[in-house]
């Protein structure tokens, strides 16, 4: 469990210091921009090593009874979460409706997780991802995160749809295999 929360606090950590402009600014005067974003880049990646090392290792805890219709809301939901995050990159009419399509993805994500789980390293993980998703759309919205206003042709938004369908075809079929539990 140790590498589960040393990787967690590693991870947001160096994403809450990305969210604080005076921190934020002294680290880059001091490396430069080049130096940030390998430094930045290493430590998530770091982060995200010790996390999957850790929930690999991390016994089960359980913390309470996960009922059996959140395993159902997310098989039905996750393709949600999924478009939700490929709508952050393509270019399309998604990003009308929040200025934070990735960060709702994982929002959802998350939750859904919550319910089909009842671990406390499943509250760790879900739950950190969770708490830092809505974090981190509260501070850009601060900083003047807005949705988008322009309309665009809806092929962008046809793209997130099938892109997002199709990377959850893939990570459900191959959940097992990659996180050792089926869906």
């Amino acid at each position: 469990m140790a590498w589960l929360i040393a990787g967690i606090a590693l991870f947001f950590g160096v994403h809450v210091l990305t969210s604080l402009p005076i921190l934020r600014g002294r680290v880059l005067s001091r490396l430069g921009g080049g130096g940030y974003k390998g430094l930045y880049s290493l430590a998530s990646f770091a982060g995200l090593g010790l996390i999957v090392a850790g929930m690999a290792r991390s016994p089960f805890v359980p913390l309470w009874n996960a009922p059996e219709w959140g395993r159902h809301a997310a098989v039905w939901l996750m393709p949600v979460a999924f478009i939700l995050v490929f709508a952050a990159y393509i270019p399309g009419n998604i990003k009308r409706a929040t200025a934070h399509p990735m960060l709702w993805g994982v929002t959802l994500w998350a939750l859904l997780h919550l319910l089909a789980n009842g671990d406390l390293a499943g509250l760790l993980l879900f739950g950190g991802f969770g708490l830092y998703s809505l974090y981190a759309m509260w501070s850009q919205n601060r900083r003047g995160a807005r949705a988008a206003n322009s309309r665009r042709a809806v092929t962008g938004d046809i793209a997130a749809i099938v892109a997002g369908l199709v990377a959850y075809a893939l990570l459900r079929n191959y959940h097992g295999t990659l996180f050792g539990v089926a869906v």
